[in-house]
Formats: structure tokens, C-alpha cells, sequence
């Protein structure tokens, strides 16, 4: 294959669209709502770059390490640790390296344009929209192609993104330039279930002004929280006034996400990713099972894969407790998702323009139904039938 155009159903990264020097590489959303590669022919001078940077077209991963070192932490700041979705070990990894000459590209999520967005934070200031989980697909490439290889950097992102960017940055050998941290990830949701779901709340909150996920509003153990600001509520900065839905009370982007009602085809088909499979220097997540059952304030599970992830974490101004790694991941998959029987049905529901909440619940139940034993489905359509 002698460039990207030839691949479809890909992770999305948007690494190929940063290598090609000749800008023959756009990164748009496909018809089931995932970005996705788009060549223009015209442009390409089939330098093969764009392949060889591809997590999706190779089986290996850039990094094949395993586990240096695993702890569950927490930054010793606890207004820092209040804001983040776990222990706020990312945000101070971020601090720490901002204040040793880095700058970072991480994720913010960009109202006015609905989508999560790779950008640069030169200080702690812009380093503050990084804080907390965006649980959709982010959009790379502006914040990838913004960053100087003459300059140091931290690159966060899901781990298929980080093998990509160590392909790259290793084939442009400027690798010793960055230090890399992923997450512990479940998948990707189709852009159209986050969209659809902004559209069933604008109602209430007015213009979406703000979105958060992962808020301790009730603690950690029940923070599946999607808090949003519009423009009939951000006039204050009284929580109680904004918009929050838990995942407990039935959340409906929540349902679809962690359902696997809308992930991306490759996310249950071709991740490498999980569990102890990395190619970052750091990987975090939240330190889920019984260790930490008590603790409402959040703790991070946290895996060093190489020296350098070892040599800064031990830098950082956050309370370290060793634990093997399989109890530091021991609430994280081991395997990739399995979509949902109605996937492809639920995707194109949420696509329609005049879908609403009901009838979006309704494929949830068509869910149900298709799980039933074959034979109470054969008797619920005859049953069904004889009354027509």
C-alpha cells in the first residue's frame, strides 16, 4: 500500500494527515460519525510516510514494553484532585513539565464546534481545559500539526493515538523531544450520539456554553456525571444551576457509549491496546476495585512503561503507593468492546435529524429483545403476528 487512501474503518488518529508534507491528507467525519482519512489523489506523491505512521496498518505496537512500575496516586493538591475525574496525576505530570520547559497538546473540548480538540498549552492557565475525561473522539490534527520539533513536549491522547505519534516522531527522529501518556481506554463513540444528545438538551440548557464529564459532584464512585453549561444557565457559577445527568439515573449519552450502542468499528475489531498493552511512556486511568472502595476524593491508577515515564513521575508533587499491576488495572478491559447487536441500527437513528429521546430508547429495547433465547423470540413474533 502506497498511502492511506486505500484504508478504511481506521482508529482515526489524524498522525497521517500531520506527516504528509505534501497536505494530500484531510481528517473528516464519515457517514457513521468517526474522522476518518481522506486523500486527494492529486497532491499525493505516494511516499508511502502515511503508512509507515499508522497504528492501524500494523499489527505490533511502536513501544512493545511492559510494566515498569504501577501505583495508585494522587496529586497532594486537593483542589487539583477535586477538579480531575480521578487523582488528578495527569494534570500535575502536565504542570510539572510545563514548568521544566515543556509545553503540552492535549484535549479541550470546543463548544462553538461540539468536539473534543487536540490543542497547545504553554502555561498553567491554557493547561486548565485539559482537566477532566472527554468521552468522544477528539480531533487531532490542528494541535498535532501546531507543535515544533525543535521544542520539548507532552503528548497525551488514546493509546492508538500515542502509537501513531511514536511512529511518527520515531521516524522523524525526534523521539527523545517528548514524553507520551495515554489512558486506559474503553472505545470511541460515533460523533453523531454526542451531537444527538446535545440536541435533545439544548431545550433546557439553551446554546451549549461548556461540557464537562466525570464530575465529583457526588463523589468518585458515582461520578458518570455529564455536567453542561448553556446560555440560560451560565450567567453563575453555581453548580446546582447547570445541567448534570448521571449515569446512575439513566443518562442517555452515558447508556450509548458504555452500551457500545455507537463505538467505532475499529475499536471491537483491531485495538491493541488494552490492559497492559502501551506504547506511551505513562498510561493513567482510574484505580477502580475494592482498594480504594472508601475513597470519594478519586485516586489514578498509574503504569511507568519505560525509564523516562519511571524517571517523572517520581518528580511529581503526588502521593505514590505501589501495587502490582493487576490491581492497579484490575477494573480496566482486558479485551475490546463487543457492539451492541443494534449498532448499526442505533448509528443510523442517531444520524436522523428528527430523532428524538423516545425513539432512540427504542432501540434499546429492540437491544433486549434480540439478546432473548431464539425460541421466546420465535414465540414473541408468533404471538405478535397472530394479532395483526
Amino acid at each position: 500500500m502506497k498511502n492511506i487512501g486505500e484504508v478504511k474503518g481506521c482508529f482515526g488518529c489524524g498522525v497521517c494527515a500531520l506527516s504528509c508534507a505534501k497536505d494530500a491528507i484531510k481528517i473528516e467525519l464519515n457517514q457513521d460519525g468517526f474522522y476518518t482519512p481522506i486523500l486527494d489523489a492529486n497532491k499525493c506523491v505516494n511516499c508511502g510516510i502515511c503508512t509507515e505512521v499508522c497504528a492501524f496498518l500494523h499489527n505490533d505496537l511502536a513501544l512493545n514494553n511492559t510494566p515498569k512500575q504501577s501505583f495508585g496516586a494522587w496529586s497532594n493538591d486537593l483542589t487539583t484532585r477535586k477538579k480531575c475525574s480521578s487523582g488528578g496525576v495527569g494534570y500535575e505530570l502536565g504542570k510539572h513539565l510545563l514548568n521544566n520547559g515543556y509545553k503540552v497538546c492535549a484535549v479541550r473540548y470546543n463548544a462553538p464546534g461540539q468536539r473534543a480538540e487536540h490543542y497547545i498549552a504553554t502555561n498553567l492557565s491554557e493547561l486548565t481545559p485539559s482537566i477532566g475525561s472527554k468521552y468522544i473522539q477528539s480531533y487531532t490534527v490542528d494541535g498535532l500539526k501546531a507543535i515544533n520539533p525543535k521544542e520539548r513536549y507532552l503528548v497525551t491522547g488514546t493509546p492508538c493515538q500515542i502509537d501513531s505519534f511514536r511512529r511518527y516522531i520515531r521516524k522523524f527522529r525526534i523521539e527523545e523531544s517528548f514524553v507520551l501518556m495515554d489512558f486506559f481506554c474503553h472505545s470511541v463513540p460515533s460523533m453523531w450520539a454526542w451531537r444527538k444528545y446535545l440536541q435533545l438538551i439544548t431545550k433546557q440548557t439553551g446554546v451549549v456554553t461548556c461540557a464537562s464529564w466525570r464530575g465529583k459532584l457526588t463523589g468518585w464512585h458515582d461520578s458518570w456525571v455529564i455536567t453542561i453549561n448553556g446560555t440560560n444557565n451560565d450567567k453563575t457559577t453555581d453548580s446546582s444551576n447547570s445541567y448534570n445527568s448521571w449515569l446512575s439515573k439513566g443518562d442517555l449519552f452515558y447508556k450509548l457509549f458504555l452500551g457500545d450502542y455507537c463505538c467505532n468499528s475499529a475499536c471491537h475489531k483491531s485495538c491493541k491496546y488494552k490492559y497492559d498493552k502501551s506504547s506511551a511512556d505513562i498510561r493513567i486511568g482510574d484505580f477502580w476495585g475494592p482498594t480504594y472502595a472508601q475513597n470519594e476524593e478519586g485516586v489514578s491508577s498509574v503504569i511507568a512503561f519505560t525509564e523516562k515515564g519511571e524517571q517523572i513521575l517520581q518528580q511529581l508533587d503526588c502521593t505514590f503507593e505501589t501495587h502490582p499491576f493487576e490491581v492497579v488495572a484490575e477494573g480496566q478491559m482486558k479485551s475490546n468492546v463487543k457492539r451492541a447487536h443494534v449498532h448499526n441500527i442505533m448509528v443510523r437513528t442517531l444520524q436522523k435529524e428528527s430523532a428524538t429521546e423516545q425513539s432512540i430508547r427504542r432501540v434499546f429495547r429492540l437491544e433486549f429483545v434480540l439478546q432473548l433465547p431464539s425460541k421466546i423470540i420465535s414465540k414473541l413474533y408468533r404471538t405478535i403476528w397472530a394479532r395483526r
